[in-house]
């Protein structure tokens, strides 16, 4: 019932043209270099309103919004990880529905940054279980912070030793780990590209975000912004996934604070042609209303590419 409740309190008040289903849209879709899937956390509102529950995601995407590929936050199933029930239930409803688990977001389980070695250690192993987790759905990856509290040097050197020893567990399982641009020194692309470069193994790789690159924040808003444009450019030849950041579009559908023609004519410049997951934080369109006024943008400027 929580799904059907978002699906008719969905409808926002854009004018993006939400008439259109999602199925209509995507049936209209000609060929694109990349697929699309949906991030679970731009329906974070929602699913923290208990309107629906981690189980329900997988059906959600592809009933309501005609997407096939699903990326999971590890918060919406904090205590599932190892619950081979749950997972399997999980696991089941993605296949009912034709549905692929792309990679598992992974937050609050301590910084591979971190300059205390014991600490760092135990992050490292408090990944573990997600990797296991990601391998048993299907997922290719999960998403880490390299997060830690100290200089720039001395937090990358620390997060080379954190991620190059999750790395090489993730190999282990044939599970890919990757780091978003997520604030602080990650959201520095010469920073952050420079640590996936230094751990130097295939499996360790980037999640670009179109939109996190505030390096630092202050009461009125980012203080610091590393250019997105030039961050993207860094980061792609280390992306095993890319994250398409919305938040507002002007009455033509684009969005407002980021040229998604040139954002995704420099992901195929890299040679990408995976999955790219629609984030939408925005607060003008409702959950749903933005996140298929990105998918239609997506699949727009997508055609235009080719």
């Amino acid at each position: 019932m929580g799904v059907a409740a978002l699906g008719l309190t969905g409808c926002g008040t854009g004018k993006q043209g939400s008439e259109e289903s999602a199925t209509e849209a995507s049936e209209a879709t000609p060929e694109m270099f990349f697929k699309i899937s949906l991030a679970q956390w731009s329906l974070h509102n929602a699913l923290n309103a208990g309107e629906f529950t981690n189980l329900d995601f997988p059906a959600m995407a592809k009933n309501e919004f005609g997407i096939d590929g699903v990326e999971y936050v590890n918060q919406f199933f904090m205590d599932k990880a190892e619950n081979q029930k749950y997972l399997q239930d999980l696991k089941t409803r993605c296949s009912d529905n034709g549905v692929t688990s792309v990679l598992i977001m992974c937050d609050r389980e301590g910084d591979l940054g971190d300059l205390d070695d014991t600490k760092r250690l135990l992050a490292v192993e408090n990944h573990y279980k997600w990797i296991h987790a990601a391998k048993f759905l299907g997922c290719h990856s999960i998403r880490v912070n390299a997060a830690g509290n100290g200089t720039a040097d001395e937090v990358s050197a620390s997060a080379i030793d954190g991620l190059g020893r999750l790395s090489e567990y993730g190999a282990s399982e044939n599970i890919n780990v990757i780091v978003e641009n997520h604030g602080s020194y990650s959201s520095d692309g010469q920073w952050l590209s420079n640590v996936i470069s230094q751990v130097g193994l295939d499996n360790c790789g980037t999640l670009p975000d179109f939109g996190n690159f505030c390096i630092e924040r202050s009461e009125d808003g980012c203080a610091n912004e590393y250019d997105r444009y030039k961050g993207l450019e860094e980061l792609m030849p280390f992306a095993k996934g890319v994250s398409a950041k919305s938040n507002e579009f002007n009455e033509a559908g684009d969005e407002i604070r980021s040229d998604y023609k040139r954002m995704l004519q420099t992901v195929k410049n890299a040679g990408y042609k995976g999955y790219i997951g629609i984030e939408y934080e925005g607060n003008v369109l409702s959950e749903p209303e933005g996140i298929k006024a990105t998918k239609r943008l997506l699949e727009r400027i997508g055609s235009e590419i080719g």
